[in-house]
């Protein structure tokens, strides 16, 4: 309904007024901001479903699931509010509950996963807060009233902000290395993690601010890079919750590419579609990670679908909703972008690159597909693994909806339509499939595959998001050693020598000198006494000197 009328609603809540200061709440309701809310209730109502089977018997149950409101709660804030200090409390909040969620586990792996996750999402907050700063010029926190007052020259520097804090926290080059390793945490949380919560939480202030984003340069090259990398990338990956990670990396790029161009209702699109088969993709691996004794290389799997066979059919569903299926939910948005995408003027470059990018989507998910359930394990493949009523059900609903929400999306926001392409574009997929393909069978004759994985470098190179972890840990370490000799040397030494503790031990050692003198025993008594005595002495013999010398000086008046 709000889409149809166009209608957009602004409430207002007085919380507190003391003379001529009020503090006002306002909230946001349009269709962005209603049907996101719909799907992060939903996928995050499901996930709690999910997790009473997955955290059974944990002992910090109740601080996961608190956890996890807290997480819901934050993105509330996020949509809901048209002003940039509340944004921020619901950004930093996400920040620092996905630092708590992923840090679960208390481990080594957990604990370098949540600095470099959190440590990644406090750039996005610094830009945020200097964002902030720069609207006092404005006289108002209310971005989403400027945009339509000012131009773009007037908040250029806003916009700069909101775009640095928006590809931190949607992981975008060069800040990408977090969201693989944040599968440190628990497997539910993954599933919101990068469906519909924290990394989508950086497109939807960019949809806020599509009215002065236009067509950005910057982010369209951005979103190429990283859904290029991290798509050939997951090829040469062996995890599996760290090959659906990068999976969801490649789509984000490709919600960037869209909301560069200017086609903010599309990315939208996408950014819902995805968040469907993207979150049954991670409660499907949860269970072929519960079940088979927490084992997550790939290698190590195989004939599940003989143990879990309804997980397996909703995984396989997910992985061709993701690949783009024809009539599945990932079709009617990826088909849409790339149509779009090539009616406006091609670079013969950046048309490659997102080509392949588009056919390593396939081959990580057909590759993932054969090592789960058609690669023969031997005896493994006759254990049957439990599947309890309480983990199909919400995946039996994701399933549903990753068939038909993207027809029925796709019929209530955009009427119909009519695109026309050349023929060579239209079937230009499908001949990259089939070159991809012989390509693929012509090396493996040739035996270069196995070259490429025996070669050990290049596999790294490949596989490691192009060194892109190994730059955003191993790079600032140094500068982390300048704070800690800072810490060490000038806050802990010189400064607490010429401060706080040397003060401390001042005052301590000269009043105990005082408290000297007061001692209550026989010998400093008749000490004390002595003093006095000889004090008062003192001043009666200087006392009659000064008598005599007046007698003295009258009488010599007096003559």
């Amino acid at each position: 309904m709000f889409y149809v009328s166009g209608e957009i609603y602004f409430i207002e809540w007085d919380i507190l007024t003391i003379n001529s200061s009020r503090v006002i709440l306002t909230f946001l309701f349009d269709w962005i901001s209603l049907t996101f809310m719909g799907y992060v209730s939903l996928i995050s109502s499901l996930v709690l479903l999910y997790r009473t089977y997955y955290i059974e018997g944990d002992r910090y149950f109740f601080r996961f699931i608190s956890l996890v409101y807290l997480f819901v709660l934050s993105i509330f804030f996020l949509i809901l509010s048209p002003n940039i200090i509340r944004i921020l409390l619901g950004w930093d909040g996400l920040g620092l509950v996905s630092y708590c969620l992923v840090i679960y586990y208390q481990n080594n792996k957990s604990a370098n996963a949540g600095i470099i996750t959190i440590l990644s999402n406090r750039i996005g907050d610094v830009a945020i807060l200097l964002s902030i700063s720069w609207l006092l010029n404005f006289g108002s926190w209310n971005f989403f009233y400027l945009q339509f007052i000012y131009s773009y020259d007037s908040i250029k520097f806003i916009i700069f902000f909101v775009i640095i804090a928006a590809i931190t926290k949607r992981a975008q080059m060069p800040f990408s290395a977090w969201l693989p390793a944040a599968i440190a945490a628990p497997t539910p949380v993954s599933a919101l993690v990068h469906s519909s919560t924290l990394v989508t939480a950086g497109v939807y202030l960019l949809i806020r601010f599509n009215y002065l984003l236009g067509l950005n340069n910057f982010l369209f090259y951005v979103g190429v890079l990283t859904m290029f990398i991290s798509g050939l990338g997951a090829n040469f990956e062996n995890d599996l919750k760290k090959i659906i990670a990068l999976s969801t990396l490649s789509q984000l790029g490709l919600m960037i590419i869209t909301l560069s161009m200017g086609f903010y209702e599309l990315s939208f699109f996408h950014l819902l579609a995805h968040a469907l088969f993207k979150s049954l993709l991670f409660l499907c691996a949860g269970v072929f990670i519960h079940s088979i004794g927490d084992i997550q290389d790939i290698r190590h799997l195989g004939g599940l679908i003989f143990s879990c066979p309804i997980t397996s059919f909703y995984f396989i569903g997910s992985s061709l909703a993701l690949c783009g299926f024809p009539f599945l939910t990932g079709f009617y948005s990826k088909d849409l972008i790339l149509e779009v995408y090539f009616i406006l003027r091609i670079n013969s470059f950046i048309y490659i690159l997102i080509f392949f990018s588009t056919i390593f989507t396939i081959t990580y998910s057909v590759r993932l597909v054969y090592f789960l359930f058609f690669k023969n394990m031997g005896v493994k493949s006759f254990i049957n693994l439990e599947e309890r009523l309480s983990i199909v059900n919400p995946m039996r609903f994701l399933f549903i909806a990753s068939i038909i929400a993207g027809r029925i999306i796709s019929w209530f926001y955009f009427p119909c339509f009519s695109i026309l392409l050349p023929f060579y574009m239209k079937i230009s997929i499908l001949i990259g499939l089939t070159v991809f393909s012989v390509i693929i069978f012509f090396f493996n004759r040739r035996k270069s595959v196995k070259f490429i994985y025996q070669s050990k470098k290049l596999v790294y190179f490949l596989g490691s998001i192009w060194f892109l972890p190994f730059i955003s840990t191993v790079l600032f370490m140094p500068i982390l050693k300048i704070g800690e000799a800072i810490v060490k040397f000038f806050d802990q030494g010189w400064l607490e020598h010429l401060g706080g503790q040397n003060l401390i031990y001042s005052l301590r050692y000269y009043s105990s000198k005082i408290d000297y003198f007061l001692y209550l025993n026989i010998k400093s008594y008749l000490i004390r006494f002595f003093f006095i005595c000889f004090f008062v002495f003192i001043l009666f013999y200087l006392n009659s000197l000064n008598r005599a010398w007046l007698w003295s000086c009258q009488g010599s008046s007096y003559f």
